[in-house]
């Protein structure tokens, strides 16, 4: 096959991904315009390195991988710009939760809001492993690669994820009718 039919097919299978590209990166931010700025990078990062993946194998894995290091690289870059005001750290810089984009909120309503709570309340190591597997569909062995960790921390980081989600949401499932309810004694 030549190059340039290689490139046509890698272009059309990226561009499948976009919407969850979109969401797993709406998940990180937690703003839109920050979001769709990733997944542009992301794109553009894929298709300046086309060449580097392979047809037939795991596209969308392959673009959550980039997506992911752009975002931790910019907390990092984030975190070395931390503004101090008078000695203090300057929490004007961020936006109240009511600012948050509708597009986000949108999201958010898809699953009831006190599981979105509880998830966003997970450490953010679990959190993201615990997105990409259960949200997402990734392997335990595409997680491990996208976060750069072993496979067991990530079995790890799932499991302590979804035991602290079981705990926090054992009263609501209860409420929902998900588990039978259990009489006091």
């Amino acid at each position: 096959m030549d190059r340039t039919r290689q490139r046509e097919r890698f272009e059309a299978e990226a561009v499948t991904h976009l919407d969850a590209l979109l969401c797993f990166a709406l998940k990180l931010t937690h703003a839109r315009a920050d979001a769709e700025d990733l997944v542009s990078d992301t794109i553009l990062r894929a298709l300046d390195r086309w060449q580097q993946y392979q047809l037939g194998t795991n596209m969308r894995a392959w673009l959550f991988t980039i997506l992911y290091r752009l975002f931790v690289s910019r907390r990092r870059v984030q975190a070395r710009e931390v503004q101090l005001v008078d000695g203090e750290y300057d929490w004007s810089r961020h936006r109240s939760v009511e600012d948050a984009d509708a597009e986000v909120r949108f999201y958010d309503t898809l699953v009831d809001e006190r599981i979105t709570r509880a998830l966003d309340d997970l450490p953010g190591q679990y959190r993201t492993a615990v997105v990409l597997s259960d949200l997402h569909g990734l392997g335990y062995d595409q997680i491990a690669r996208l976060l750069g960790t072993p496979t067991g921390t990530v079995k790890s980081r799932i499991s302590r994820g979804r035991r602290t989600l079981r705990q926090k949401l054992a009263g609501y499932a209860a409420e929902m009718g998900y588990i039978p309810v259990t009489p006091a004694a």
